[in-house]
């Protein structure tokens, strides 16, 4: 049986299915999604959208073969046209949305109203919204003693990478990104040391790389100057600033390279700050043994309380997202 064939099919049988179904009953939309841990997150935002006339029900692509991925997904379908009222596609945006159709996959994206994209890269990088980052420690570490400036670093951070991941953008727009790829972008926005007292040489020395870069950038491109600045004002207007740039670059390295070990870091302190307290207010041994052994069996792991944050959803770019989810339902 041919893919399109098959793709018709699976289309087919869930729009009988909602046919079928007693008109009191709600009426069921499929939300097909990249990977398992999308599912969590498509879920938290298609919920509030359900009510008693639909409901959604997230899932991956194919149970037959386990097939995974953004291309997975617009493959399967949109090329035999199924997606419609009773399935929708919602994947990461990567560069498919800043790159404005530069590519068959970026058009497929933007240009489907039943395709959802996150308009930040990834899932990952709403995980790592720095105004809720504060409050995943605390839920990491019992301990709300705000000793790190999430905000203001990621601020920094964003204001360093900003100039060369416009250089990114346009090179692929142009298609001359294999001169400078993604991977190669990552490697310059690793902070590398950190320290939650003096996390400056941090941003200093990502600075540092950025200016080597883009000196090595205007040397191979020299002409470049104002397709560099078109492609800047461009993006700008798509949302991105040179204070957020952090939720633009690529999910998995902001957060297994950037955030987790900062993470890390601070709640390694914050969880020392407590323990310290417990054993100082103790007033014996076994009070001070069972007041530790209760704090450290509270304690949670990082990434997993990353992976639940859903403090991004007072985002800009979540409202968005949530816009077009709302626009979509009020058409069908």
């Amino acid at each position: 049986m041919s893919k399109r064939l098959r793709d018709n099919i699976n289309s087919n049988y869930f729009e009988a299915a909602n046919a079928l179904t007693s008109k009191k009953a709600r009426h069921r939309i499929v939300a097909y999604v990249e990977s398992y841990d999308d599912i969590y997150f498509w879920r938290t935002v298609l919920s509030e959208f359900e009510d008693d006339k639909r409901y959604f029900e997230v899932m991956l692509p194919s149970k037959i073969n386990l097939s995974r991925g953004k291309k997975s997904v617009l493959m399967n379908f949109l090329e035999g046209a199924p997606l419609g009222k009773d399935m929708i596609a919602c994947v990461d945006a990567d560069y498919d949305y800043l790159i404005q159709g530069c590519t068959a996959q970026s058009k497929r994206v933007l240009e489907s109203p039943y395709v959802f994209h996150t308009y930040v890269y990834a899932i990952e990088n709403y995980q790592c919204y720095a105004p809720s980052l504060h409050n995943v420690c605390v839920s990491v570490t019992l301990n709300d003693h705000r000793i790190f400036d999430f905000r203001e670093y990621f601020r920094q951070f964003s204001e360093a990478i900003f100039p060369l991941f416009v250089w990114s953008i346009m090179l692929y727009r142009n298609g001359n990104y294999p001169k400078f790829t993604i991977t190669d972008l990552n490697r310059i926005a690793d902070p590398g040391g950190f320290n939650v007292q003096h996390p400056e040489p941090s941003i200093a020395n990502v600075r540092r790389k950025v200016h080597t870069k883009i000196n090595e950038l205007q040397r191979l491109f020299p002409g470049a100057k104002e397709e560099y600045l078109k492609t800047k004002e461009d993006i700008k207007a798509l949302g991105v600033t040179p204070q957020t740039t952090y939720l633009y670059i690529q999910g998995h390295h902001l957060f297994d390279t950037v955030v987790s070990p900062i993470m890390s870091k601070v709640c390694n302190l914050l969880r020392q700050e407590r323990q310290n307290e417990i054993y100082h207010a103790s007033a014996h041994k076994t009070q001070k043994r069972n007041e530790m052994s209760c704090y450290e069996n509270s304690l949670q792991d990082i990434k997993v309380m990353l992976k639940k944050n859903t403090g991004y959803m007072a985002s800009e770019q979540f409202r968005r997202l949530q816009d077009d989810v709302r626009n979509y339902l009020d058409q069908t």
